[in-house]
Parts: C-alpha cells; sequence; structure tokens
C-alpha cells in the first residue's frame, strides 16, 4: 500500500481548509467577546495589536514551511531545525493543543444549536459532531477542500452581515474608538456609566486577539498534497494571515461603530448575538445562529483533518512503539487520505470532550505561544544553520520578524503568569506535558536510535 499522500490542491483549496481551521466568524463570536468584556471599545486597538503581533508568527511560518512542507507541521520543522528533544516536546504540545481544540470547538456549539432546539447537551452535541466530521475525514482531501469552502462561504456571509449592519448606521465614531477606548466598569451594565479602558486590560486583551487569530500556520499540514508545495504553502500562509484579519477586524470594528446601545452590547455575555438581533431582527439573528454552528462544524472537520495529517507523519516518522507506527501511516488506495490516522485523531477529541470545555481552555492555554516561540526560534536557526536552505520562500527584514515574534510571545507568557484563573493553571499543565515529552524521547525514543525524520517519497518538490 502506497505511504505517500496525493498532490490535489492549490492555492485556492489550501486556503478553503487552512481558514476554516482559523473558523473567522467562531473567533468572532466566541473568543472576541471576552476581549470585549475586558476592554469594551478598547477592543478595536487589541484585535488590531493582535493582528500585527501574528505577521512576525506567519512570516517564520512560512519560511520554515516553504523549507519543509511536510505533513508533521512544527514538529517536522524544528526538528529539523532544533533537534529531536525539541521536535518531541513540539509534537506533544502542538498534538494535545490541537485536538483538545476540537473537542472545545464541538462542546461551544450547542450553545448556538439551542437558539433552535433548545435544551441540547453540550456532549452529545459535540460527540456526534466530531464522529460525523471524523468519518468525512476519510474522503479525498479535495472532496473536503469543497466542502469547507461551501460552509465557509455561510460563516463569511454572517460576518458580511455584522459588517453591513454596523457601517450602515455608525454611532461611535473610529477616532472615539482609537483615542478614547472606554469600558463598563467591572463588566456589568449595573455599574453605571462607562470609563476609560485602563492599558493594562488592554495589553492582556492582546493576549487573547492573537488566539483569535490563530490558525493561519495550519496550512502546513496539507503541504505533502499541495502542487509546487515550497511555494504554495508560503502564500497559503500569508494571504490566510490577511483574509483572516480581515473577516475577523472588519466585522469586530463594525459592531462597535454601529451598536445602537453601547452599554448594553458590551455588558452582553454574547454581544455580537445582541447587535444583530436589535439592528437585523430575531428572523435574522436565528440564521446568523445557524450559520455560526456550520462554522463551528466546519472547523471541526478541519481541524480533524489537519490533526490527522500530523498522527501520519508520527507513524511515517516511526515515532511510537512499532505495532502502531504501521497503521497510523497508512493511505487509503481510493480516497489517498491517512484513513486510520483520521479515525485516531478523532476518536481521541471525541474522548477528550468529557473533560469539559472550562478544563479545555485551562489546559491548551498557553501551549500554542511556545509553540509559536519555537517556530520563530526555529527560522533564526535554519537561517544560521543552513538547514532551511531549501526554502523558496525568504521572509523580508529577517530577523526583524522573527526577533520582535520572540519578544511579542515573551510578553504573552509573561501576562499569562500573572494570571491566577487561567494562566497559570494552563502554564502548569504546558510545563508538564513538556517533562512528559521530553522522559518519552529520553526514554524510549532516543534508545532505540536516530528518530526517523521522513518526508514523502515523491519528494518535496
Amino acid at each position: 500500500m502506497s505511504q505517500g499522500l496525493k498532490r490535489s490542491l492549490r492555492v485556492f483549496g489550501a486556503m478553503l481548509l487552512t481558514l476554516s481551521a482559523v473558523t473567522p466568524a467562531s473567533s468572532v463570536f466566541v473568543i472576541v467577546p471576552e476581549v470585549i468584556t475586558q476592554t469594551g471599545t478598547g477592543a478595536f486597538l487589541a484585535m488590531l495589536a493582535g493582528a500585527i503581533l501574528s505577521v512576525p508568527t506567519a512570516f517564520a511560518y512560512a519560511e520554515l514551511a516553504s523549507a519543509f512542507p511536510i505533513a508533521g507541521g512544527e514538529y517536522s520543522m524544528v526538528g529539523r531545525t532544533m533537534g529531536g528533544d525539541a521536535a518531541m516536546v513540539i509534537l506533544w504540545l502542538n498534538a494535545f493543543t490541537s485536538l483538545l481544540a476540537a473537542a472545545a470547538l464541538a462542546l461551544g456549539a450547542a450553545s448556538f444549536l439551542s437558539v433552535i432546539w433548545p435544551g441540547l447537551n453540550a456532549t452529545v452535541v459535540a460527540l456526534g459532531m466530531i464522529f460525523i466530521t471524523t468519518l468525512m475525514g476519510v474522503l479525498h482531501i479535495r472532496t473536503n477542500a469543497w466542502v469547507t469552502g461551501v460552509f465557509l462561504f455561510l460563516e463569511l456571509a454572517a460576518l458580511a452581515a455584522i459588517v453591513v449592519l454596523g457601517f450602515w448606521d455608525v454611532h461611535q465614531p473610529l477616532a472615539d474608538l482609537t483615542l478614547h477606548p472606554v469600558n463598563l466598569a467591572s463588566g456589568r451594565l449595573a455599574d453605571g456609566g462607562l470609563h476609560p479602558t485602563p492599558l493594562t486590560l488592554l495589553g492582556l486583551a492582546t493576549t487573547i486577539s492573537i488566539f483569535a487569530y490563530n490558525g493561519y500556520g495550519s496550512a502546513a499540514y496539507f503541504a505533502e498534497e499541495m502542487h509546487a508545495p515550497r511555494i504554495t504553502v508560503a502564500r497559503t500562509i500569508l494571504w490566510s494571515l490577511v483574509v483572516t484579519v480581515i473577516t475577523e477586524l472588519v466585522p469586530v470594528t463594525a459592531a462597535l461603530m454601529g451598536a445602537p446601545d453601547l452599554n448594553a452590547f458590551l455588558a452582553s455575555d454574547n454581544p455580537f448575538g445582541q447587535f444583530i438581533l436589535v439592528t437585523g431582527g430575531r428572523t435574522f439573528a436565528v440564521l446568523v445562529s445557524i450559520c455560526i454552528a456550520l462554522a463551528i462544524f466546519n472547523a471541526v472537520l478541519a481541524t480533524v483533518l489537519q490533526n490527522a495529517r500530523v498522527a501520519f507523519s508520527t507513524g511515517r516518522d516511526r515515532t511510537w512503539p512499532g505495532a502502531i507506527n504501521g497503521p497510523l501511516a497508512a493511505v487509503h488506495h481510493r480516497y489517498h487520505s491517512p484513513w486510520i490516522a483520521t479515525l485516531v485523531a478523532g476518536f481521541t477529541s471525541m474522548a477528550l470532550c468529557f473533560l469539559g470545555l472550562d478544563l479545555i481552555l485551562v489546559l491548551s492555554g498557553t501551549g500554542i505561544v511556545i509553540v509559536y516561540a519555537a517556530i520563530c526560534l526555529a527560522s533564526i536557526l535554519g537561517r544560521q544553520g543552513g538547514k532551511s536552505a531549501g526554502a523558496q520562500y525568504r521572509m523580508p527584514l529577517y530577523p526583524f520578524w522573527p526577533v520582535v515574534g520572540l519578544m511579542a510571545l515573551a510578553y504573552v507568557l509573561v501576562i499569562s503568569a500573572l494570571d491566577p484563573e487561567l494562566g497559570q493553571p494552563s502554564l502548569i499543565a504546558n510545563g508538564v506535558l513538556v517533562v512528559l515529552a521530553l522522559a518519552y524521547y529520553r526514554l524510549v525514543v532516543r534508545q532505540k536510535g536516530l528518530w526517523l525524520m521522513t518526508g514523502p517519497e515523491d519528494g518535496l518538490g
């Protein structure tokens, strides 16, 4: 049986999958409200800062993915530039975070579906959603690209509705959002008036906005299924970031500018849902909720697909005990998909649903920050050691971008360490994961000899 994935994606198809993993609508409706709770109208500045701080990491991703267009993604890039220890750490962190992400997204879908079917059990909804997307994930990657494209269109339509409603009747000028950001005292409407947003809260909210844009680097997981991957994957990553920023920052800005009752908007647990209900009516709000639920389904499908590619790569690299590697690296004879790896990734995320959304958010919080930092560092070491010399894309202004990225991510980790509710528990959980990964590498993998780091059999193109 062939162990290679079939090259059938170009930039557009790869972008459909990547943007579905980003899921801009889910970020706007699920993650950005936390930014608004902390900063009020300062959410515009926080989202703008998050977009700017995403640029360095995107450049690092693009160059490394161009040098190593391999389905393993981050661990493959880091392993080839920083060695086996670092690769195993990033593999464990990234795999754990991504598997948790599918569970978290699916658990969040119930709140939007409850508009149509009240009283839905979130765990049952999540299990059903991941099960269906796992079966779909076995199909040909090109089929899934078009499926995600259809759902992505509905997702972007919901965001476009916010843009039209917000800019149609402006109540807060952009100058006020930029120069005089305000929020509600203690974040509750009962506290009365609006107050200037402290600079410290803007900084803390920026860390959340970075997570809202996360996902543009997932194009790397589909590199082995792209034509001319050394060029295609870099373009996909950079264009995905551009589209992500536009489709998240513009709707957030429009809603902040167009909210008829700013106090009610800032006090709402679902500010964008409240905005659509007030400005577009209940029927329109229900339609948008359906679109958001479909967007989450789309994101779960894209996440399962990317997790399967990582699992496939680990099997090909013989990362696990012998009997496990072969099945993980198996490719379906008809669909050319890593079908067993897809089933493993999907069913693992289903099991993680039983942890509950709150615990999942605590466990996954800072893992992506560590992965981002490793990517920035790997881009520097790859240049210095000549290991990324095969890249057909080179970031501009090197080493400015990765250095700025490392400084920004260090700031995010410091802010997280000061947060006792989510930041500190997340740092501890991910620290334990780092120790376990290193122990596995030193005591198991290294004892077998050199950890294989292979690429696709038909060459990297």
